[in-house]
C-alpha cells in the first residue's frame, strides 16, 4: 500500500493550501513577458532521443547520465523533456514561425525531468519559467532577457540576488581555449574522476562544470575563455554590459560560468541567491546561436534563459514576508441555510457572488447550523449569513462582518449581489485590503 500511497523521490505535490504562491509567481512572470512583447508557447512534455542528443549534447551529464529516455510501443526512442529550449525550437522549425517576422519572442511554463540526487529545490520532476528569442543578434537582446529576468525578480519583491555574466565565444575562439584547456588538464589527467578524463578527448570546457571536488579544485586555476575571446565575441561581450549599464543593472563578471548544457555561445549569465544553499542558481542561460542551424533550420542567432520555479519559491520561502502581501484566496461569504427551501435559496445565491466573481460557499454535506459556522470559519469566511424560513418571508437576513464582528441586515431580492459588493467592497478598504 506504501508505494501507492507516497509521491515517488524526487517529486513533490503542491497541496491547495501551497498553490496559491505558484499563481502569484505564474502572473508576474506573464505580465512581465507581455510587457516586454513575449507570448506562450506550449510544447510537448515527451520529444524524439535524438532532439536531445543534437541540442544539448552527447557530452552533458544530462544526456549522459540523467535523462529519462524509454522505447515507445512503436519501438521509438523517447526522452521526457529534461529542459525547455530543444522543444521550443522543434516547434518554431516545424510550424515555420520564423517565416512571420523577426525576432520571436516566447515564454513558457514547462515541467522537465532528470535523474539525479534530490536537493533543496532541485528535485527529479521540475519545473520551469524560460524565454527563448529567436533571430536577434544584437547585444541589446541579451541585456532584454536579462532585465525581463531581472524585473520578474524586482516585481516579485526577491532579495540577495546577485547577477554573474560571462562570455564563452563562439566556435572559432572556442578552439584556441579547447587547446588550451585540454593541456591544461592532461598534466593532471590521472586526478580527474572518469567522466572528466573522457571529456578531455571530447569537450574539455565541460570539465568547468563538473560537481566533483577534486575536478573544481583542479579547475580553479584553469585558463579563462574572456583570454580567448576573438575581436567580434570581445565587442560583443563589451556592447551586452554597456547595455546592462545604461539600464543600470549590476553584474559581476565570473570567467567561471560555463552553462550546463552544450549549445551556449557567448553571452551566458546566472542570477545567483544567497539563501537555498549549494544549489544557488535559480535563473540562468545566454546565448546560443548555433542551435537552430545544428537542428536542420536555418542560421538564426538566437538566445533565451530558464528559470527554476521550486528554487525561486524556496529563495522566496525563506525571505520572510515575500507573500505577506498576497495571501491564499479565502472565502468572501458562507451562507448557512436551514431547511430544504432555505438551503436552494442560499445555493442560488452563492451563484449569483460567484458570477460577480467573488468566492462563495453553502453546505454540501448536510451539516447542523453549528457545524456550519465552524465550517466557515475554517474557509476563513469575511462575511456569513444565516437564513432559514423566517428570513424567506421577511426577505432579508442578518449578515456578519467576520472581522469586526458588525452585523446588519440585506434584502435577499435580485440585487442581493449588488447590495453584498458596496458591503464587501467598504469592509476592505476599510481593512486596507483594498483601495
Amino acid at each position: 500500500m506504501a508505494l501507492i500511497t507516497k509521491a515517488i523521490r524526487g517529486t513533490q505535490d503542491v497541496l491547495p493550501k501551497e498553490s496559491y504562491q505558484w499563481h502569484v509567481v505564474e502572473d508576474v512572470m506573464r505580465r512581465v513577458c507581455a510587457a516586454h512583447g513575449f507570448r506562450e508557447i506550449r510544447t510537448p512534455v515527451f520529444e524524439h532521443t535524438e532532439l536531445f542528443h543534437r541540442s544539448v549534447g552527447e557530452t552533458t551529464d544530462v544526456v549522459q547520465k540523467e535523462m529519462y529516455t524509454f522505447d515507445d510501443k512503436g519501438g521509438r526512442s523517447i526522452t521526457l523533456r529534461p529542459e525547455g529550449t530543444a522543444g521550443a525550437v522543434r516547434a518554431m522549425l516545424e510550424h515555420g514561425l520564423y517565416n512571420e517576422g523577426l525576432p520571436i519572442k516566447a515564454y513558457y511554463f514547462t515541467s522537465c525531468y532528470r535523474y539525479e540526487k534530490p536537493q533543496a529545490g532541485r528535485l527529479r520532476e521540475f519545473h520551469q519559467f524560460g524565454v527563448e528569442v529567436f533571430g536577434a543578434p544584437s547585444p541589446a537582446a541579451d541585456a532584454e532577457i536579462i532585465s525581463l529576468a531581472k524585473s520578474v525578480f524586482d516585481c516579485l519583491g526577491v532579495q540577495n540576488l546577485s547577477l554573474e555574466l560571462n562570455s564563452i565565444g563562439c566556435p572559432s575562439c572556442r578552439a584556441n581555449y579547447h587547446k588550451a584547456l585540454k593541456e591544461y588538464f592532461t598534466a593532471c589527467k590521472d586526478e580527474l574522476c572518469p567522466t572528466c578524463q573522457d571529456r578531455l578527448d571530447r569537450n574539455p570546457m565541460r570539465i568547468l562544470d563538473c560537481k566533483s571536488p577534486v575536478c573544481a579544485s583542479i579547475a580553479a586555476d584553469a585558463p579563462v575563455m574572456l583570454s580567448y575571446l576573438c575581436d567580434e565575441c570581445s565587442q560583443h561581450f563589451e556592447r551586452v554590459k554597456q547595455h546592462l549599464d545604461a539600464l543600470s543593472i549590476p553584474y559581476t563578471v565570473n570567467p567561471k560560468i560555463v552553462r550546463g548544457l552544450d549549445y551556449y555561445t557567448r553571452t551566458v549569465f546566472e542570477f545567483v541567491s544567497g539563501d537555498i544553499g549549494a544549489q544557488s542558481t535559480v535563473c540562468g542561460g545566454g546565448r546560443y546561436d548555433g542551435l537552430v542551424k545544428t537542428m536542420g533550420g536555418p542560421d538564426m542567432p538566437s538566445l533565451g534563459f530558464g528559470l527554476g520555479m521550486e528554487r525561486l519559491l524556496l529563495t522566496l520561502q525563506n525571505q520572510q514576508g515575500a507573500f505577506t502581501q498576497v495571501k491564499d484566496a479565502t472565502c468572501d461569504l458562507y451562507i448557512a441555510g436551514l431547511g430544504e427551501n432555505a438551503q436552494l435559496a442560499a445555493f442560488r445565491m452563492v451563484r449569483d457572488v460567484r458570477d460577480g466573481s467573488l468566492c462563495a460557499e453553502c453546505d454540501l454535506s448536510g451539516r447542523s447550523l453549528k457545524a456550519q459556522m465552524k465550517y466557515a470559519d475554517k474557509l476563513g469566511a469575511k462575511f456569513t449569513m444565516v437564513i432559514g424560513d423566517d428570513e424567506l418571508r421577511s426577505g432579508s437576513a442578518k449578515i456578519k462582518n467576520m472581522q469586526t464582528g458588525e452585523t446588519q441586515d440585506i434584502p435577499l431580492g435580485e440585487d442581493f449581489f449588488q447590495r453584498f459588493a458596496g458591503l464587501y467592497s467598504q469592509a476592505m478598504a476599510e481593512a486596507g485590503l483594498m483601495e
